[in-house]
């Protein structure tokens, strides 16, 4: 059996079967061989521990065919947010930590086209708004 990378660095990454199959748009019995073959574990429902808010970001994080990063099931309205033991993070606050290495001043955004996109070189901070509107102009902003 051919095992496709793809399938197997979601499995080895802790995906169940059917997030992986909706993941991929491939049937979850062509996952199971897979991780059968791998000689992993059956998947146990429930979620993984991660060891850091970067770790969980970067797992949970839809990667899109056009380069964007979406956040599954939020609305970009709202913000995504994922929890790290006891405590709730902003994705769209990752992302930006994950890019410049520092704490955003004020609220963070996207500052692509594309709606509730959580990719770290998509986001931006209000200083960085605000030195765009400056340089552009009011469509910027």
């Amino acid at each position: 059996m051919k095992i496709r990378a793809d399938i197997a660095e979601l499995l080895r990454a802790g995906l169940s079967d059917r997030a992986i199959s909706r993941q991929l748009q491939i049937r979850t019995s062509r996952v199971r061989a897979v991780r059968s073959a791998l000689g992993l574990a059956p998947h146990q429902p429930g979620p993984t521990p991660a060891d850091s808010p970067e770790d969980l970001f970067w797992r949970r994080a839809v990667p899109t065919e056009d380069g964007h990063l979406l956040w599954p099931g939020a609305d970009p309205r709202v913000g995504a947010r994922l929890r790290h033991g006891s405590v709730r993070y902003s994705a769209f606050k990752i992302a930006f930590q994950i890019r410049w290495g520092r704490e955003p001043i004020r609220r963070v955004t996207t500052g692509c086209t594309q709606p509730g996109c959580v990719h770290p070189a998509h986001v931006e901070d209000r200083p960085m708004r605000e030195q765009y509107a400056a340089i552009f102009g009011q469509a910027a902003a």
